[in-house]
Parts: structure tokens; C-alpha cells; sequence
């Protein structure tokens, strides 16, 4: 297959796609994985409102769904994902399971930051008669920004090399470009412009992500 026209538009498509499903999965990702991270922080041994037997099932259940590689999770939410998009290839069928993996994922990132928030100032929170609501959005998540960035970075990175991965069994975007022309057709041209626009792309969330995070660090 000689480079053309036609390539190129299928490269700038790939590029386009990729994006789209990175995008589109780290936001639902973090639309459901936000909150789920809250609950596993405020109803942990030491949270705001501990509930050990909560904590234990959001725990088990995250470390279940992590467990499961991204390729193999993909293949068992086949029929659950053609019943919410319609069909279980191309772009729509690859964001569906891409959410599932990162929930949980995110959920994780997410328990991390806000523990690393100082204790004392939910302590002070907690003594000037704050609602636990109250720290949750106004203490926990504000203090933790910077650190929550930086996680959300990492995660949509993780999420990028994942919908790469799902190429292989019909998911859309460069990856399955990779796979269909430069593994399959030996087209090493392709290969090598595919990984390359990956590398770029990651680069590009990575420089977006940490100058966000610098910006939004008090500490400077």
C-alpha cells in the first residue's frame, strides 16, 4: 500500500478518533469514578462517615474490575456494550468498555489525592461546625486539586494506551489502524506513524495535564 491521499485522511480520522474516545472515556470515566473515589475516602476507618462493610464492598468490587485485563473485559461487555451504543466495534464501541475499566481506576486515583490531605485541616473544618458535605467539596476536593490533576493526567494517558490496545478486536482510532495495516498488511510505514502520533498525543495530555496542575498548585 503506497502512501496517498487516501492514507492520510485515514491517519487524520485515526487521530481524530482517538482523541475522541480518550476524551469522551476519561470525562464518563471520571463522571462515575470521582464520586466512587469520594465514597471509598469518606466511608473508610478513618473517614468522615466510616461504614467498614460499604467500604469493604467498594473496595472488593474495585480490585475485582482492575483485576480483569482491559482485552478480556472488552470481549465479556460485548453484549452489554451493543445494548447501550447499538454494536460493539469502531469508536462508540470502544468508549463503553473503556469507561468500566477506568472507573474503578479512577476510583483509586482519586482515594489516593484526598488522603493525602492534611488531616488538620479537616479538623479545623470539622470544629468550625462544617457539614460533612461541606468538607467533602470545599476542603477534601479543593485541597487536593493539584494532586487530582496530576492523577487525571496519569489516568487519560492510561486511557489513551488502552483504547490503542482495543484495536485488535475492532475497537476504532489509531490503534486499529496499527493492527489492521501495520501488523496485518505489514505496512511498517503505517506502524511506525501510528506509535509515533500515539507518543505525540500522550505528550500532548501529559504537557496539558501538569501545566493545569502547576497553575492550580498553591504552594508556588
Amino acid at each position: 500500500m503506497s502512501w496517498n491521499d487516501a492514507t492520510t485522511q485515514m491517519i487524520i480520522t485515526g487521530v481524530y478518533e482517538t482523541i475522541l474516545i480518550t476524551v469522551l472515556s476519561t470525562f464518563f470515566g471520571y463522571l462515575f469514578g470521582l464520586p466512587y473515589g469520594i465514597a471509598m475516602v469518606v466511608t473508610d476507618r478513618d473517614g468522615l462517615h466510616p461504614m467498614p462493610v460499604v467500604y469493604k464492598v467498594l473496595d472488593i468490587l474495585s480490585n475485582i474490575l482492575r483485576s480483569v485485563p482491559f482485552l478480556i473485559l472488552m470481549i465479556l461487555l460485548i453484549p452489554f456494550t451493543r445494548a447501550v451504543v447499538g454494536k460493539s466495534y469502531g469508536t462508540e464501541g470502544t468508549i463503553v468498555p473503556l469507561v468500566i475499566s477506568a472507573i474503578p481506576y479512577i476510583a483509586r486515583l482519586v482515594e489516593s489525592s484526598l488522603k493525602e490531605v492534611d488531616p488538620g485541616v479537616i479538623e479545623a473544618a470539622q470544629a468550625m461546625g462544617s457539614s460533612k458535605r461541606s468538607i467533602v467539596l470545599h476542603v477534601l476536593l479543593v485541597e487536593a486539586r493539584t494532586s487530582l490533576v496530576v492523577n487525571a493526567t496519569i489516568a487519560t494517558a492510561t486511557i489513551l494506551g488502552y483504547s490503542a490496545m482495543a484495536g485488535s478486536i475492532g475497537g476504532g482510532g489509531l490503534g486499529a489502524i496499527a493492527i489492521q495495516y501495520g501488523y496485518y498488511r505489514y505496512e511498517t510505514t503505517i506502524m511506525v506513524v501510528t506509535v509515533v502520533l500515539l507518543i505525540l498525543l500522550v505528550q500532548l495530555f501529559q504537557t496539558i495535564g501538569m501545566k493545569a496542575a502547576k497553575a492550580l498548585d498553591k504552594r508556588k
